[in-house]
């Protein structure tokens, strides 16, 4: 079972809630979380301009085209993402937004925190996706706060840690699963998230499956203004297994469906090797490694 978990409860160290994180950190790898800051308005407001968005002509989407950047900012085609090499590249389109550090700063320079090319329609677009971003952050980091608790680490334990964080904002936007599409072919194929923490929101259709551990998938959803919540590598590695990585997918189905996650990751220079072993892996080699094997362009360019 998945559990459902109140935000606001979790906040005030509620014992039911503290203990339904635990379960989902270390069995499921997937909750959902509900009664959070964020509104089902400001989530479907948010969604609709990814919509608008993506039905624009592909030459007009691709003025904002990833495959230009060297990064993973901006629009990505269908087939421009391989999660899984076993499988064709994904059929979904996507757009990425991220943390941009100024120009002064040391760090600007390295492609997790390249600037996005934002595209000119439709006007609210940036805004509106901008304001989510934020609040999206300030979201997953109360949660990061409950997991510490939940498995015994102090509460603050992430806090100064995510400071400057590789948080990616992406739109996904999955057409009706194609007429060609064959047995390799997947909306996005079965995965782990690569970092730390991701919160998806969506527009409330079915369409996301969770690998449960006797190998069967079962369906997950939550309705526009809650959110699914899973646990990626990064987190999985770094607290020595305590919290799970579980793998999913979207098969794809006969309506479009969009949905928004935020993959929020540490600073680029956090050590997220596993506690107490005494070895240093850094937050940004892991995840540029990752980004690497997955984007095409990026594979292209190896």
């Amino acid at each position: 079972m998945i559990p459902r978990i109140d935000a606001s409860a979790l906040r005030a160290g509620d014992a039911s809630a503290l203990a339904a994180v635990r379960e989902g950190a270390r069995e499921t790898g997937f909750l959902t979380l509900g009664n959070t800051m964020i509104s089902g308005e400001e989530v479907a407001r948010t969604i609709a301009c990814y919509r608008a968005f993506f039905r624009q002509p592909e030459s007009v989407k691709r003025a904002v085209d990833m495959a230009r950047t060297g990064s993973n900012r901006g629009w990505g085609a269908p087939q421009s993402e391989q999660v899984d090499p076993a499988a064709n590249p994904d059929y979904k389109e996507v757009f990425d937004c991220g943390v941009t550090l100024p120009g002064s700063d040391p760090m600007a320079h390295l492609p997790v925190y390249a600037p996005t090319p934002w595209p000119d329609a439709p006007p609210e677009f940036r805004p509106v996706v901008e304001g989510y971003f934020a609040k999206a952050r300030a979201v997953a980091l109360e949660l990061l706060r409950g997991i510490a608790w939940a498995i015994g680490a102090d509460r603050a334990y992430f806090d100064d840690k995510f400071d400057t964080p590789m948080a990616l904002l992406r739109g996904n936007y999955y057409p009706a699963r194609p007429d060609w599409a064959g047995e390799r072919d997947f909306g996005i194929a079965a995965h782990t998230d690569y970092g730390c923490l991701t919160l998806l929101a969506t527009d409330g259709r079915a369409g996301l499956e969770v690998r449960l551990r006797d190998g069967s998938w079962q369906p997950i959803r939550a309705e526009t203004g809650e959110f699914v919540v899973n646990f990626g590598e990064m987190l999985e590695m770094w607290t020595n297994g305590a919290v799970k990585a579980t793998p999913h997918r979207v098969v794809g189905g006969l309506e479009e469906r969009i949905s928004v996650p935020l993959f929020f990751n540490p600073n680029y220079h956090t050590n997220v090797a596993p506690l107490g072993s005494g070895l240093v892996i850094t937050a940004g080699e892991h995840l540029t490694k990752r980004y690497a094997e997955t984007y095409v362009h990026l594979q292209q360019a190896r």
